[in-house]
C-alpha cells in the first residue's frame, strides 16, 4: 500500500492518527503542512518522515514566485529550517534534506531548471524507498524459517515508509515466499502504533498476528512462543540503535531466552559519524501517557517523562538488514571502523 504521493503540486498522505478505525487521506500543500503532518504524526516512521520532508521543499518549489535562483535558494534554506525543527531523532530527516538541498545547489541554470530538479528529486527519492524496501524485504527473509514465530515492537511496515516496509519487509517477504510465519505484536505504548497500525497492515494481508501488551513480551519468550525479533529503527550509529521507547526492553528480553534479535532499516538511517551519546531523544507531551483517546488514566498533576525513543546498545543486535545485504554484528562493527 502506497501512503504518499505527489499529484502535481499536491501531496496526498494517509493521516495515521485516525487508523485503525478509518481511512483517512489528507492533502499537503506546502512546506507548513508537511511540517504539521511530521510534528503532529500525521505520518511517522523514518523512512516516510524523510520523504515528506522531501516533498515539503518540493512543494516549495513547485509554488514559488521566486524570479531568480537565490531567491528560490532562500525559499528552499527556510522550508528546510522549518523541517529540521519538527522532530530530532529521525535522521531519514536530515537525510532527506541534504540530498534535496545538494540536488538544488549542484543544479545548474535558472529558477525553472532548479524547480524541477527539486521536484524530481523528491519523487525519486520516494521510488527508491520502495525498492529499497524490497531489497531488505528479500535480504531478510533468508533468515526466517518456515513456521517462526516473529515478534516486532512499533510498527515499521508499509505505513512507516513509502510501502512495503522494513520490518514488517522481512515478514512480508517471507509470507510471499510461502513461509508459514506468524507474529506477535507489541501494543507499543503510548501511542499504540503497534495495536492500531502493525496488527491492522498484517490483518489486511492474512498474515496471522497476536496483538500482546508491551510487558507481556518477556512472558511469551520465557514460554518459548517466540523464534526471532525483527524491529525498524530511526538512526542507527557506531554502537547503538534508536527505535521506538521499549525497543531496548526487548532486546535485553530476546539476549536473556537466546532469541535472535534483528534490526531492518535503509542505509539513509545509518549515521555511523556519530555515537549514542549524540542522539536527541525527542520528549514528547505528557497527555499522550496520561490518556488514552479523550480519557485520562491517571491523577492529575502526576509527573510524567515521555521519550518517544530508546537506544539499543550494538551488543544486542545479532545483525541488521538493510538494502545492501545483511550486517551481522562483527560485520557492522568492522564497517563502523571504516567510518
Amino acid at each position: 500500500m502506497r501512503t504518499i504521493e505527489w499529484r502535481e503540486g499536491i501531496v496526498l498522505t494517509i493521516d495515521q492518527r485516525f487508523l485503525p478505525l478509518r481511512e483517512e487521506w489528507i492533502e499537503i500543500r506546502n512546506c507548513m503542512d508537511a511540517a504539521s503532518a511530521i510534528k503532529e504524526m500525521k505520518v511517522r516512521g523514518a523512512p516516510l518522515i524523510g520523504v515528506t520532508a522531501a516533498y515539503g521543499l518540493a512543494l516549495t518549489a513547485y509554488h514559488s514566485r521566486a524570479r531568480s535562483r537565490d531567491e528560490l535558494m532562500r525559499e528552499l534554506e527556510r522550508c528546510a529550517e522549518r523541517l529540521r525543527r519538527t522532530r530530532p531523532t529521525a535522521v531519514n530527516l536530515f537525510w532527506a534534506i541534504d540530498r534535496v538541498l545538494d540536488r538544488a545547489r549542484r543544479t545548474s541554470g535558472g529558477v525553472e531548471e532548479l524547480r524541477d530538479a527539486v521536484i524530481s528529486e523528491a519523487i525519486a527519492m520516494a521510488d527508491e524507498d520502495v525498492e529499497t524496501n524490497r531489497r531488505i524485504g528479500m535480504y531478510g527473509a533468508r533468515l526466517i524459517s518456515d513456521g517462526d514465530t516473529i515478534l516486532t515492537h512499533c510498527n515499521a511496515g508499509s505505513l512507516a515508509t513509502v510501502d512495503y516496509g522494513t520490518a514488517l519487509a522481512v515478514i512480508r517477504a517471507a509470507w510471499e515466499e510461502g513461509k508459514k510465519i506468524r507474529v506477535i505484536a507489541d501494543e507499543t505504548r503510548p501511542k499504540l502504533q503497534g495495536a492500531r497500525l502493525t496488527v491492522y497492515e498484517l490483518m489486511r494481508d492474512g498474515i496471522p498476528v497476536t496483538l500482546i501488551t508491551d510487558n507481556m513480551a518477556g512472558y511469551v519468550m520465557a514460554k518459548g512462543m517466540v523464534d526471532k525479533v525483527i524491529v525498524g529503527a530511526d538512526r542507527i550509529v557506531r554502537d547503538g540503535v534508536a527505535n521506538k521507547i521499549g525497543t531496548y526492553t526487548v532486546a535485553v528480553l530476546a539476549k536473556e531466552h537466546k532469541i535472535p534479535f534483528y534490526v531492518a532499516a535503509p542505509t539513509s538511517t545509518f549515521d555511523l559519524s556519530r555515537a549514542s551519546e549524540d542522539v536527541i531523544i525527542e520528549e514528547r507531551s505528557p497527555d499522550e501517557v496520561v490518556y488514552v483517546g479523550s480519557t485520562r488514566i491517571a491523577p492529575e498533576g502526576v509527573k510524567v517523562i515521555n521519550p518517544a525513543f530508546d537506544i539499543t546498545p550494538i551488543r544486542y543486535v545479532d545483525a541488521i538488514i538493510c538494502e545492501k545485504g545483511v550486517y551481522t554484528r562483527r560485520e557492522f562493527l568492522k564497517l563502523v571502523e571504516k567510518t
